[in-house]
């Protein structure tokens, strides 16, 4: 209290004092000590990061650049869960970062209309998803999330996509494990080879070839990686920077551009040659066998007078499809299997409701043990497995933060008042860190917390924000966790996963939690699938 009362008085004595006794320059440097001083002071009085004078919280944010998660969750157990924060100097950006889950609730679900996801934030991602769903608001996302909830909860669409899981998993990365067992790979890499071949199956109904033995590099996978790290260049970059460096093709906006048309190459030809195939089908349009998402628009197109999905549309949405089911999915279950490898007790647990599952099916299991493929139904009867994987999820949100741009000023249930064009950051993996949230323990990765009775149990989709919440609630979130778990239970049935010793584990700054130096393991085979 005594140093905030120093800097205070020295304040408000500042300017007659420097009149007094200063020359001009040393005048300069008293308003210059008098900006800080009156940064500081904020900041003690305050909740939140400093706030700087012309440069906002940028440079606390530069300096905790290379631990910004854990930064921002420590700033926001400080400030009691929400603070405000303000960019550089004439780039116009404000708001506040909060992981109260009652102005998600508020955001998410009460006041939906007013918090979308905001010109700032489509803006940097049209070039690369256009309006597709995971980029548009209002009129056009409704009608595509009415689309998509309709095809992905069809009968159909849940056999098709377990198919596609099932032959990707056997046919390909369980023969591609067992070539590299015994030597060091890159699990991250492997697993995001695996997401991006099956979501590409499903959207696109087409092979990407990443998952071959070789791991050959695949330029349409390469340029979608290359896209979304541009895209967070843009997101950390004032608008007066990224679009001059847009118009004149220089900087990361030239990288951009060169791998979005690789991305909308691909895209383009693979909807022009499917609408041919189609349509030049023998049996008519509908006599088709095709079940992946672009097949299933063209059909569904063709009943209408009315045409809503035009070729880029169709485009769009598909590519926002990869993009959801790709990095999520992997990036999540790197996080799982890494965890699992540091807690054998989960591990075998785990292993154990595997076992009791297939010991079910009595002998024909034991006859042909090296070839077991998980029904549908095995793998909802997984509770454990499926309380594993949520617990790493919510210790490793994929997605770790999110924001919403309020069209109108607004006042959340709390009183915290919010302004018109403010950008409102929740984050995921900070709330994870709140004892306020998840108890003493939240640090701690405990399966154990989604079982009561022996039963799995969802916590507040508000508090558990992972799979996002409300009328934005994932519409592929029963298709993600189908794929963990039967990656997880194959992987882990078939494997022991050992660390490579020395290598380094940390997050890297992306719109997706990836690990920053991937996952290097080695793959030990089991002696036996069952005791």
């Amino acid at each position: 209290m005594e140093y905030i009362l120093i800097i205070k008085n020295l304040i408000l004595s500042s300017p007659r004092w420097l009149y007094s006794h200063l020359c001009l320059s040393d005048i300069t440097m008293g308003l210059f000590i008098i900006f800080i001083s009156k940064a500081i002071l904020q900041s003690l009085t305050t909740k939140g990061p400093m706030v700087w004078p012309i440069f906002g919280t940028f440079p606390t944010i530069a300096i905790n650049a290379s631990n910004l998660y854990e930064w921002g969750s420590k700033a926001l157990i400080k400030s009691g869960g929400t603070f405000y924060y303000r960019g550089l100097w004439m780039g116009g950006t404000h708001g506040m970062v909060t992981s109260d889950p009652v102005k998600i609730e508020y955001m998410l679900k009460t006041n939906f209309k007013n918090f979308p996801k905001g010109k700032a934030y489509k803006e940097r991602f049209y070039d690369f998803l256009g309006d597709g769903i995971f980029n548009a608001d209002d009129e056009l996302w409704k009608t595509q999330r009415r689309v998509a909830n309709a095809e992905m909860h069809s009968t159909r669409f849940i056999r098709f996509s377990m198919n596609s899981i099932k032959t990707l998993v056997h046919d390909k990365l369980l023969k591609l494990l067992d070539a590299k067992k015994g030597c060091v790979i890159d699990l991250q890499d492997v697993l995001l080879r695996f997401t991006f071949d099956n979501t590409c199956a499903v959207a696109f109904g087409v092979d990407s070839g990443c998952l071959d033995v070789e791991l050959p590099e695949i330029p349409f996978a390469k340029a979608f990686e290359k896209v979304t790290f541009m895209v967070l260049m843009r997101f950390l970059s004032p608008r007066y920077l990224w679009k001059p460096l847009k118009f004149f093709k220089i900087g990361f906006e030239k990288t951009m551009q060169e791998a979005v048309k690789v991305v909308h190459d691909f895209a383009e030809k693979t909807v022009r040659e499917r609408k041919k195939e189609l349509l030049s089908n023998k049996e008519g349009i509908k006599g088709t066998s095709r079940c992946d998402l672009l097949s299933r628009l063209i059909i569904m197109e063709q009943d209408k007078k009315e045409k809503f999905f035009s070729d880029k549309l169709l485009q769009d949405f598909c590519m926002s499809f990869i993009l959801a089911g790709r990095d999520t999915s992997s990036v999540g279950l790197s996080w799982f299997f890494w965890l699992i490898a540091k807690n054998p007790l989960v591990e075998t647990r785990i292993l154990d409701e595997i076992y009791d599952i297939l010991q079910q099916r009595g002998k024909p299991y034991k006859e042909n043990e090296e070839n077991v493929v998980f029904t549908y139904d095995e793998l909802r009867n997984m509770t454990y497995l499926q309380a594993a994987i949520s617990e790493s999820l919510r210790l490793y949100p994929p997605v770790s933060f999110d924001h919403k741009e309020p069209q109108e000023d607004d006042v959340f249930p709390d009183g915290t008042p919010v302004k018109k064009g403010a950008r409102v950051l929740y984050m995921m993996y900070g709330m994870a860190r709140m004892e306020s949230l998840w108890g003493k323990d939240c640090c701690e990765y405990r399966p154990e917390r989604w079982i009561k009775n022996g039963e799995f149990v969802w916590e507040s989709q508000f508090k558990y924000t992972v799979f996002n919440a409300g009328p934005r609630l994932c519409v592929g979130k029963k298709f993600a966790y189908m794929q963990m778990k039967m990656i997880a239970a194959s992987i882990l049935l078939r494997y022991r996963l050992k660390l490579v010793e020395g290598h380094k584990v940390c997050p890297k700054v992306n719109t997706t939690l990836y690990m920053k130096y991937g996952l290097l393991v080695t793959m030990e085979p089991r002696a036996k699938l069952i005791d």
